[in-house]
């Protein structure tokens, strides 16, 4: 019998989560080794050559077993495909087609990779999973509620794309690198004689757009409604129009390049309308909002955010965070309002509320005010 009991560890290929198998091998844990296939082998023919392409390509599978074979736990490849094409791939292309602009990472994390770990936990007795991800889980005495903090590692903090899982998966889920850095985790994985996952390179792409094109992925999933959209009117925000775009699922509030028009001045996309297939440009001071709201709520630290309470927002895995005001205006929405206006707030991306190091809550940007 093991110390700890037995554990799922999700294990794509990578450094991470193969440090993090081995730390709870390590601390008494039975270990049981799962790679989660979403995406098919042939789609990584269209990978830039020498590009990491995130995980599930036979390679990848291949190193994760290796490593579960040295250490002496089992292994298993379960087979998300369907699942993962019928959420993730297609809500991607549908907010796309809505005019925002998706994050498949935290649609990923929340509606598939842990539901999908949980079930089969269930079904091989594992009371635990865990991830390698750089975040931090405690559990607060005074509520009782499980809270998911920032990760030490601030290049590689990664709460952001965690905000979405409810207590219940919470409680049963550990995140062993979160007080850990990456070059540590690296000198580990030399340490326990895993040279060959410990030099892989961070993949930051889409694993599903290998070649980092989502316009080409959006033309080959939806030809017919893509196709439709082009020469679209391009304005300025008093309606003047200065050229013609190619759909507006093929911008991003914020984007600069690209533009096919010269006004003068450096022009960033500060709104897409689906609904006349109109894209507005205009200049940088254009894109600052003070106001957004959001909806499809989760609450981490607290049950609810009823009262106006005071939060650091980011709007973004990258951004830093700001202040800000938060307080929910339904039970399954909140409104936000900046201390000062930020810029690119992006429909479709999420909202993540802090409390110093901890997640109070977040949820889907949907709309945007000045």
């Amino acid at each position: 019998m093991s110390k700890h009991g037995r554990a799922l560890v999700a294990m794509s290929g990578g450094v991470d989560s193969s440090v993090a198998a081995v730390l709870l091998h390590e601390e008494g844990y039975e270990v049981v080794g799962i790679t989660m296939k979403t995406w098919a082998y042939d789609e990584a023919a269209r990978a830039k050559p020498g590009k990491q392409v995130g995980c599930c390509s036979l390679d990848d599978m291949h190193d994760a077993r290796a490593v579960a074979l040295r250490f002496g736990f089992s292994h298993f490849v379960l087979d998300l495909r369907d699942t993962f094409g019928a959420h993730v791939k297609d809500t991607f292309a549908s907010e796309y087609l809505a005019g925002r602009t998706p994050n498949p990472c935290v649609l990923c994390n929340t509606y598939i990779k842990w539901d999908a770990l949980l079930r089969r936990a269930d079904q091989l007795g594992c009371d635990t999973i865990a991830t390698g991800h750089y975040a931090r889980l405690r559990r607060d005495d005074a509520s009782g509620r499980i809270v998911l903090s920032k990760g030490l590692d601030a290049n590689k903090d990664q709460s952001y794309v965690l905000w979405g899982m409810p207590q219940e998966q919470l409680a049963r889920t550990r995140l062993p690198l979160g007080t850990f850095d990456k070059p540590t985790i690296r000198q580990m994985a030399h340490a326990y004689g895993l040279d060959t996952v410990a030099a892989k390179p961070d993949s930051y792409e889409i694993c599903f757009i290998p070649d980092d094109d989502y316009r080409g992925y959006l033309r080959r999933a939806e030809p017919e409604k893509t196709a439709a959209l082009a020469g679209g009117p391009m304005v300025l925000s008093d309606g003047t129009v200065v050229g013609r775009h190619d759909g507006y699922p093929f911008y991003t509030v914020g984007q600069r390049h690209g533009l096919g028009v010269a006004l003068g001045f450096p022009a960033y996309v500060t709104h897409l309308d689906a609904a006349t297939n109109t894209v507005t440009v205009g200049p940088k001071d254009e894109l600052y909002r003070q106001t957004l709201t959001a909806d499809g709520v989760n609450f981490v630290k607290v049950p609810d955010l009823r009262e106006e309470t005071a939060v650091v927002a980011k709007i973004r895995s990258r951004d830093e965070g700001a202040p800000a005001l938060a307080w929910q205006t339904d039970d399954d929405a909140l409104a936000v309002a900046f201390a000062a206006p930020r810029a690119a707030i992006t429909p479709g991306q999420a909202v993540v509320l802090y409390e110093g190091d901890d997640v109070l809550a977040g949820g889907w940007i949907r709309s945007v005010e000045g």
